[in-house]
């Protein structure tokens, strides 16, 4: 199985600690893998193609990191 990493706001964070109590998940990623597994098949699951032309973008909507490490992405190259 491959494997992902998922940087998460706490807003994200505290919400799957919710959706794990109210459907009995001790283990986080199985809470993700059944809310990924429940938002395809309300789309009609793998019967009919996913449009994941409509996550384009998503990452955009979340605030910007306050205190960057770097000052721009060049500094981050230089190792400045």
């Amino acid at each position: 199985m491959a494997q992902i990493n998922l940087n998460v706001t706490p807003e994200f964070a505290q919400d799957l600690r919710r959706y794990m109590r109210a459907r009995g998940f001790t283990e986080k990623s199985a809470a993700i893998r059944a809310a990924v597994r429940e938002a395809l098949e309300r789309t009609g699951g793998a019967r009919r193609p996913v449009a994941f032309s409509a996550w384009v973008g998503l990452a955009r909507q979340t605030p910007l990191n306050p205190r960057p490490w770097f000052r721009d992405e060049d500094a981050l190259w230089e190792g400045r």
